[in-house]
């Protein structure tokens, strides 16, 4: 049986920490262990938290972009 990832995003602008991450967590719970999560944030306490929420939770942080009005963090489960 052919595995296909699931890529989601969740647009988390204008929200304060500890929300994004909160959305992150929750968001997460239904997606399959090598989905990625694409998670829009413009908290700056996010640079710190998405790192964190990933280490603990046992997700890898695929990349960060500065989008400008925000950073685009993609994540996958682990």
């Amino acid at each position: 049986m052919i595995s296909v990832m699931e890529t989601v995003r969740i647009d988390a602008l204008g929200l304060l920490c500890p929300l994004p991450v909160l959305k992150a967590r929750k968001r997460m719970k239904t997606l399959n262990s090598g989905d990625i999560l694409e998670l829009w944030a413009d908290d700056p306490a996010a640079i710190i938290d998405v790192p964190h929420f990933c280490s603990e939770a046992g997700h890898k942080l695929v990349s960060t972009q500065d989008l400008g009005e925000g950073q685009l963090y993609a994540i996958q489960k682990g």
